[in-house]
C-alpha cells in the first residue's frame, strides 16, 4: 500500500460528540497514527474506559483531572500524558478545555 500525505485546514465543523460535553474531531491520520482535537466543557466526565490504542496528549487550554490506572493526575495548560493501550482511564473536566491527542493504531470509529 502506497503511503499518502494528508493535510487539513482549520475548521470548526466535523466534530463528533461521543459523550455529552465532549466533542472530538479527527485532524489528520496516517496508516499507524491518528491526530484528534477535543473540546471539553466544564463539569463533563469521560467515564472509565479502555481501548487497545496508545494515547498521547497535550492540554492546549483548561484544566483536567485524570485517573489512569490507580494514579490521579491534575493536568494544567501545557501538560502532557501518555496512556498505554488497554489501561483503564477516566477524565473530569474542571474548566472548559482543549486538547490534542495522538492515537496508535488508527481509531476507525473516529473517522
Amino acid at each position: 500500500m502506497e503511503a499518502k500525505q494528508m493535510f487539513e485546514k482549520k475548521s470548526d465543523s466535523g466534530y463528533l460528540e461521543p459523550v455529552k460535553g465532549v466533542q472530538l474531531k479527527t485532524l489528520v491520520h496516517g496508516e499507524k497514527t491518528h491526530l484528534c482535537k477535543f473540546k471539553l466543557q466544564k463539569d463533563s466526565v469521560l467515564p472509565a474506559h479502555s481501548h487497545p490504542h496508545e494515547q498521547t496528549g497535550y492540554l492546549v487550554s483548561g484544566s483536567l483531572k485524570f485517573r489512569i490506572g490507580d494514579e490521579a493526575f491534575d493536568a494544567a495548560e501545557g501538560d502532557s500524558w501518555n496512556i498505554p493501550g488497554g489501561m483503564e482511564h477516566a477524565v473530569e473536566v474542571l474548566e472548559d478545555s482543549a486538547i490534542v491527542e495522538v492515537f496508535s493504531p488508527l481509531r476507525e470509529e473516529y473517522l
